[in-house]
């Protein structure tokens, strides 16, 4: 009986578990829902891989039926190729809460043919944004399929490509600095035209007789608490990404972003006297 007892318990444990935190390979049918432009979304390797489309009459994009508080989100992206200044491609995390919104922004700028495609990304919490910077991807998105994470824990959130970190946000909520912890967010991908902002801040338009335009996205994986859940498992210590690993970036990963920051990074919001004649609090505190 004690061995019953004791197997029962160790099944419901598993199966808590599975509940509370998420890492299988997601599957489009499974996990995600179409948010805007069914028609301009297309299933690929059943499920495994989605195609987006972008021409004259609309973008589009997909969001996951869950939101997740904490933990890493990996997608495999291919970008639009070719001559695609005015299209942004989006991978992000919302909590979809309007002005007291978190957010994490993955938006990856197309550019004239030749030119590097940039990424910017910007976070959110509590509704406060405006915290853009911008690199200079050192490599062709376009060619094939590269890796884009966000790790979000209660220590800090970065930034990865490739494994490579390109922006670490610290939680410095003890200098008064917001921190997203309250919300659980979704997982988002867009393609959508911005030729009014995106490439040198409007000057490029999107040529549409280069349309339709076209990015791919596979290998989505999300490691996180889902909610509805246990209640506990956002703040449990023993979740992998809380672990010590994972509470800064390790000596390798420090290289590799000082080495994006010296050779990469095109704007940082820290450094823009234009907008902050006196720096936000969070560039002060090192972020």
């Amino acid at each position: 009986m004690a061995i019953f007892t004791n197997g029962v318990v160790l099944l419901l444990w598993a199966l808590l578990s599975a509940v509370c935190v998420w890492g299988r390979p997601a599957t489009f049918l499974q996990d995600f829902r179409v948010t805007w432009a069914q028609s301009h979304i297309t299933q690929l390797d059943r499920g495994r891989a989605i195609q987006l489309r972008l021409d004259q009459s609309s973008g589009c994009g997909f969001a996951s039926k869950l939101k997740y508080m904490f933990g890493r989100v990996s997608m495999k992206i291919k970008l639009v190729p070719g001559d695609s200044a005015g299209t942004v491609t989006a991978f992000y995390l919302n909590s979809d809460t309007n002005y007291v919104r978190d957010e994490l922004d993955f938006e990856f700028l197309g550019n004239r043919t030749g030119q590097p495609y940039t990424v910017q990304t910007n976070i959110y919490a509590h509704g406060k944004g405006d915290r853009e910077q911008r690199v200079n991807l050192w490599f062709d998105p376009a060619a094939d399929f590269h890796t884009y994470s966000i790790l979000w824990n209660h220590h800090h959130i970065v930034f990865y490509v490739d494994e490579v970190p390109i922006r670490v946000y610290k939680n410095n909520e003890g200098r008064g600095v917001a921190y997203p912890k309250m919300q659980a967010m979704g997982v988002y991908s867009t393609l959508w035209e911005a030729d009014d902002w995106a490439t040198r801040g409007g000057l490029e338009k999107i040529d549409w007789s280069k349309a339709p335009f076209y990015a791919y996205y596979k290998d989505i994986d999300i490691e996180g608490c889902a909610v509805p859940g246990a209640a506990e498992c956002a703040s449990n210590p023993r979740n992998w990404w809380e672990g010590g690993a994972y509470q800064a970036l390790n000596a390798l990963e420090a290289r590799r972003y000082r080495w994006v920051r010296m050779n990469h990074v095109i704007y940082d919001y820290c450094k823009d006297r234009s907008r902050y004649p006196v720096p936000p609090p969070e560039c002060l505190a090192g972020i």
